[in-house]
């Protein structure tokens, strides 16, 4: 099936099965490897990036679905020469160790502060009405979806609240 994926801002052309995770093609067919197949079922977050702004697993949808949406992964949130802020703040608080699932934190703490700063529910608190605060169980909640084998957890929530205060 043809289909047309725009990936960091670039329209991508692809003649895919119509059985081809987004996952997959991202890899296999666009050659884009930061996002990781962990446990290819959506129970590790090691495949999350962003389409339309909101954070997803990749492994769970088909690249068909996603005709013409705006997908970002790892590599469109920075690069080597020029990090996001998220990126710096990971390196600094080194919130990785083996960096297997690091892309996928990344893009879902990325979604993560925009989902917080458009007021979205609380997970902690439960309450529907009442704003957030960005509290380390209130990051922890929202992050639950990514996991690190290395448990380098504490660290992880250093950088996204450092990353938060520099956004306020």
């Amino acid at each position: 099936m043809k289909t047309t994926l725009t990936v960091n801002g670039e329209d991508h052309s692809l003649d895919a099965d119509t059985r081809t995770s987004l996952l997959d093609a991202l890899r296999n067919q666009l050659n884009l490897t930061g996002t990781k197949k962990g446990c290819d079922h959506g129970q590790c977050g090691a495949c999350t990036v962003m389409v339309n702004g909101r954070r997803i697993n990749s492994c769970l949808t088909l690249a068909c679905m996603h005709d013409g949406d705006e997908i970002t992964t790892i590599e469109g949130l920075g690069d080597e020469r020029n990090l996001s802020d998220m990126q710096q703040n990971f390196v600094k608080h080194d919130g990785f160790q083996c960096g297997y699932c690091t892309p996928g934190q990344i893009c879902s703490a990325t979604a993560m502060l925009e989902e917080f700063k458009a007021g979205w529910p609380s997970n902690v608190s439960g309450s529907l009405t009442a704003s957030p605060e960005l509290t380390d169980d209130e990051i922890s909640e929202r992050m639950s979806g990514n996991i690190c084998r290395c448990a380098a957890y504490p660290n992880i929530v250093d950088a996204i609240r450092e990353t938060a205060k520099g956004q306020s």
